[in-house]
């Protein structure tokens, strides 16, 4: 069974649900979503970037949304899978330290395990999250996001601090490589530096050489740098009093027409229409 959270005015996407929600991998494709994957009593077999993976019994794996997943067999799995409008890592990673440790990092991805005690208190916190999931108020996006923010805060606490947490190697793949780069530094730069010229010259590699390496993995780095301002701007609209004009120089545009017709072209609106859609929905 699988829950599904979503909310219209951010496009936040929550699910939370057993491994049904990873049926849909049984072919190798790019996760999409931030995902964690939970074992409870017997293991769970998948491929990660081309690499296969065993999961081992009472253990957690995290898994980010540009890498490329293949189910294999689990049963009795517990899985979240988020996207970035729903909760944003590296807006989050002060409070919660988990970038480069649970995502995003490059040579190692994380197998977390359980003893019985922190067992018995993922088993809580996900009743907790089915029973939220179940109430509809109007706080219940910002608890469920208080809730996620637990779940990972817990998993990076065992992570850090246990010294027989497991690392698997992923994959050599210097596409994926790159493209997990790319986004760790447009995650950090994307207010400032709009520019494809500018990452290039960060990662080493001329703005041409980026665009093709991402084109094999059907993206484009000019379309995540756009893809994350619009994410802003919508957050920004969605959660702050500031009007388009401000929202356009705090992330970095001297001129908010600039702005505005990029936001346009990704939404069908303008920023000011945008905002006020919301208030007419509320």
């Amino acid at each position: 069974m699988a829950h599904l959270f979503s909310e219209f005015s951010t496009d936040a996407i929550l699910k939370v649900g057993n491994e049904s929600l990873l049926e849909q991998y049984k072919q190798s494709k790019q996760v999409e979503l931030f995902t964690f994957i939970r074992t409870k009593d017997s293991r769970a077999e998948i491929v990660v970037d081309s690499m296969p993976f065993t999961i081992q019994s009472h253990s957690v794996l995290a898994l980010t949304n540009i890498q490329y997943l293949q189910f294999i067999k689990g049963e009795d799995l517990v899985v979240y899978q988020f996207n970035r409008e729903f909760y944003c890592i590296k807006d989050h990673d002060q409070e919660v330290g988990c970038a480069g440790l649970l995502f995003f990092g490059n040579e190692h991805l994380p197998l977390i395990h359980l003893d019985e005690k922190e067992q018995n208190k993922f088993n809580i916190l996900h009743e907790v999250f089915v029973d939220e999931l179940e109430t509809k108020d109007n706080i219940q996006a910002e608890m469920l996001r208080m809730l996620m923010a637990r779940f990972i805060i817990k998993s990076t606490r065992i992570l850090k601090a246990k010294d027989d947490t497991e690392v698997l190697p992923t994959s050599k793949d210097s596409k994926i490589e790159l493209l997990r780069s790319f986004n760790v530094m447009v995650e950090s730069h994307f207010r400032q530096e709009h520019s494809v010229s500018f990452y290039a010259d960060k990662l080493f590699k001329s703005p041409k050489t980026l665009s093709n390496t991402f084109a094999k993995l059907n993206t484009s780095p000019l379309k995540i740098i756009h893809e994350r301002l619009i994410l802003e701007s919508k957050r920004l609209l969605v959660y702050t009093d500031k009007t388009a004009k401000e929202i356009a120089f705090e992330i970095g545009f001297e001129d908010a027409s600039h702005l505005s017709r990029l936001f346009k072209k990704h939404t069908s609106l303008s920023p000011s229409d945008f905002k006020k859609q919301l208030k007419s929905a509320s």
